[in-house]
């Protein structure tokens, strides 16, 4: 924050629409988040600066991303993998479920519009070395009470690691939020290669029998690689995979920046043909989003009808729930998509809310 003595910086930044402008007028909250976004690739970033009365408030470019090598070094850090002793004798749910992980990226480029990840991790994909991550497996396997099962070997998603663009100079200019969507980038290395390297050096570790993936997989990559997904549903599936379509409704999908439910169709089919090939009875479990800006009623029925033709049951399912700087907050708020400035259904009564969150558990 810059106190009115202060001068704000100048030259190479963006100035937002004021706090003023953007308080009173929804389109220029809708630019505000527009503009923010295009600042988000840390290759070309620049400062955001927005006026708030006589100060001004000074948002730093998004740091660069870790190399391979400061990832290794904050990872090898001595943590001891457990609860701080204050916690002694109190169960932690959330512990349990991450006590036996392995964290190998940092990051997301998929861009979902629902989604913060590259805000807090950034838009780059930051991977461990495979020797980092079978040390971090090793300690692992010496921890008293270690079951044999790494619970997940993964991050943000699945399968994204060592994943990059092939043109550090286009890297560097593009302004693009997401390498996936509409359609993935030519430029964007999509090779599972090293990720199923280190899938079956983790499960060939001394004292591991199960290495589990539970982090989402990202279906659209996945399908580019029929070793992945074969490896994927031969060893690494605990009778139940997670996978987020999200929505059936082709415009919803696309506010969402999320491939459409035919691109998730041919990924379960391939996925259910591999797996009793193996002899293995495993199941999808859907996540998808109720609630979502440009969901309307009819939306998700169109979602009800799908689950109802092909025998889904999500046991789970999701409200929409604006977080800070996403996309489809700023939908939420001002029904307007920031990018193209169209119109945004957006539902936002507690009844209609009720009853599409309903429409996912019709039964």
């Amino acid at each position: 924050m810059l106190l009115p003595s202060e001068t704000p910086p100048s030259g190479n930044v963006v100035s937002l629409p004021s706090y003023e402008q953007v308080a009173r007028d929804k389109r220029a909250f809708a630019e505000m988040t527009r503009l923010a976004y295009r600042e988000t690739n840390p290759y070309l970033a620049r400062s955001l600066v927005q006026r708030h009365g006589p100060e001004a408030v000074v948002v730093n470019p998004p740091a660069m991303p870790f190399s391979e090598a400061e990832m290794d070094r904050l990872y090898g850090l001595p943590f001891n993998r457990r609860p701080h002793p204050s916690y002694e004798g109190h169960p932690i749910p959330a512990y349990d479920v991450v006590k036996d992980s392995i964290q190998i990226v940092r990051g997301c480029f998929g861009g979902c519009t629902f989604c913060s990840l590259a805000a807090h991790q950034g838009r780059v994909i930051q991977s461990r070395s495979q020797a980092s991550i079978l040390a971090d497996i090793e300690q692992m396997t010496r921890r008293p009470g270690f079951s044999g099962t790494i619970s997940d070997l993964g991050g943000p998603t699945a399968n994204m690691y060592r994943m990059n663009c092939s043109r550090p100079e286009v890297r560097a200019k593009c302004r693009r939020p997401s390498c996936l969507h509409p359609t993935i980038c030519k430029l964007l290395l999509t090779d599972h290669g090293p990720l199923i390297r280190l899938m079956k050096a983790a499960r060939k570790q001394p004292g591991v029998k199960r290495v589990l993936i539970a982090s989402g997989v990202r279906t659209d990559l996945a399908q580019r690689s029929p070793a992945y997904l074969s490896h994927l549903a031969r060893h690494h599936v605990g009778g139940h995979l997670k996978v987020a379509p999200e929505h059936t409704d082709p415009d919803v999908a696309r506010l969402m920046k999320k491939p459409s439910i035919d691109d998730f169709d041919r990924f379960a089919r391939k996925f259910k043909a591999i797996s009793a090939r193996a002899g293995k009875e495993q199941y999808l479990v859907l996540y998808f989003i109720a609630g979502h800006p440009g969901s309307d009623l009819a939306a998700m029925i169109d979602v009800a009808v799908y689950l109802k033709r092909t025998g889904y049951r999500p046991e789970q399912v999701q409200d929409f729930i604006p977080g800070p700087f996403d996309v489809a907050t700023c939908m939420y708020h001002t029904g307007l998509d920031p990018m193209t400035g169209e119109k945004v259904y957006v539902p936002k009564g507690a009844r209609e809310r009720r009853l599409q969150r309903a429409l996912l558990q019709y039964w």
